[in-house]
């Protein structure tokens, strides 16, 4: 744009300065015609005559040239504009317009429609500029509705539970009461009883704070926060999933300290364990041992608690396996059991960002694999 202003104003100033220096070149025209000085005095009388009349219209015609040349002069000054102009309209302005649509695309103004001529000579870059304005319209507007259907799925369930959470905490004070006047209940089956649900409702308690946290602050993602702790506490996780069907540890974990957010670390084993008694409904082996792994990001030798966890289900079908961890998504063997797609994708992201990992296979039923890595 900068070079065409330069160019205008050049144009410009040249035809200003053409007109007023051939008006000077004009006024120094001579069109008279001197008598030759070799002629009798008669021929002379004769042909003076002759050139008095045509010098008399010399300036006539000299003035009639300068009418001429000025016309021409502004035939020239307008063409030369309406040059200009063309030049602007079919090569700069589809520029300046494709500069201005960016601007707004990048400020988030999806509404805006980039207008395309015929004459346009960026025609199909245009129509490809604009096609690609209404697919990021189309995903932005398919992104809010998912957005807004998350925030009623998770509001609506945060709801939904504090019901049960205060019948559950309530049978808890019932139950610890009778306790404490020593009615007719087995000890010890009644204590492990009110361990597990105090347990859980504090759990839930604690998932829908960082629900509702996430909802209200609009955060992306609910907090992790890592810490030392002993790998005992994972054992007692899954021994404490006794609603779970038939979980047969397979020895013990080794005793050691590892980084992990308690919290989400039951979340994964209450994920997992929870997926296999759905789908599988089988007996669930749970083995432990110490390995080394290559970190994904340093390549750096880390070393890890390995935790298996195998169920004898019929396992994921190959065409669900790439896609059981996204966000939402649901198998086709799910459509009659009740959830919402995302066990897998939180197990996935909490185990990286606790500094483990997540993997997963069929090998005679669903296998899971977590590294939690070791202090």
């Amino acid at each position: 744009m900068k070079k065409y202003r330069i160019l205008v104003i050049l144009f410009t100033v040249f035809m200003l300065m053409v007109l007023p220096i051939s008006f000077l070149l004009f006024q120094k025209l001579d069109l008279k015609i001197k008598a030759p000085a070799s002629y009798t005095d008669e021929e002379l009388i004769i042909y003076k005559r002759i050139w008095e009349g045509m010098n008399s219209s010399s300036e006539e015609i000299k003035n009639r040239i300068f009418v001429y040349f000025c016309i021409l002069w502004l035939i020239i000054f307008v063409l030369g504009y309406i040059l200009l102009y063309l030049i602007y309209r079919r090569e700069l302005k589809p520029v300046l317009e494709l500069q201005d649509f960016a601007a707004e695309i990048s400020k988030g103004n999806l509404e805006v429609p980039l207008p395309i001529t015929k004459n346009n000579g960026f025609i199909n870059f245009a129509e490809s500029f604009d096609l690609m304005r209404v697919a990021l319209k189309d995903s932005k507007q398919r992104e809010i509705e998912a957005e807004n259907a998350k925030r009623e799925m998770v509001a609506e369930l945060s709801h939904d539970l504090k019901t049960p959470i205060a019948t559950i905490q309530a049978t808890c004070e019932v139950l610890t009461a009778q306790l404490a006047m020593k009615k007719t209940y087995n000890p010890e089956d009644l204590e492990e009883k009110l361990n597990i649900i105090s347990n859980k409702s504090e759990v839930i308690n604690q998932l829908i704070q960082s629900v509702f946290k996430a909802t209200l602050d609009d955060m992306d993602e609910i907090t992790v926060n890592v810490d030392e702790y002993s790998s005992l506490l994972i054992e007692q996780y899954f021994k404490g999933l006794k609603d779970y069907g038939n979980i047969i540890l397979d020895g013990h974990i080794p005793e050691c300290l590892v980084y992990m957010d308690r919290l989400r670390m039951e979340q994964v084993v209450d994920n997992i364990v929870g997926n296999s008694y759905k789908y599988a409904g089988t007996d669930i082996h749970v083995s432990f041992l110490e390995t080394e792994e290559n970190h994904p990001d340093s390549g750096n030798t880390v070393k890890y608690i390995k935790i298996i966890v195998r169920d004898s289900g019929p396992g994921v079908p190959d065409s669900d396996i790439p896609l059981i961890t996204e966000k939402y998504y649901r198998g086709n063997n799910s459509k009659e059991r009740t959830g919402y797609g995302l066990g897998l994708y939180l197990v996935k992201n909490y185990m990286e960002r606790q500094g483990g990992g997540f993997e997963y296979y069929n090998d005679n039923g669903f296998v899971v694999e977590l590294l939690v890595k070791k202090v």
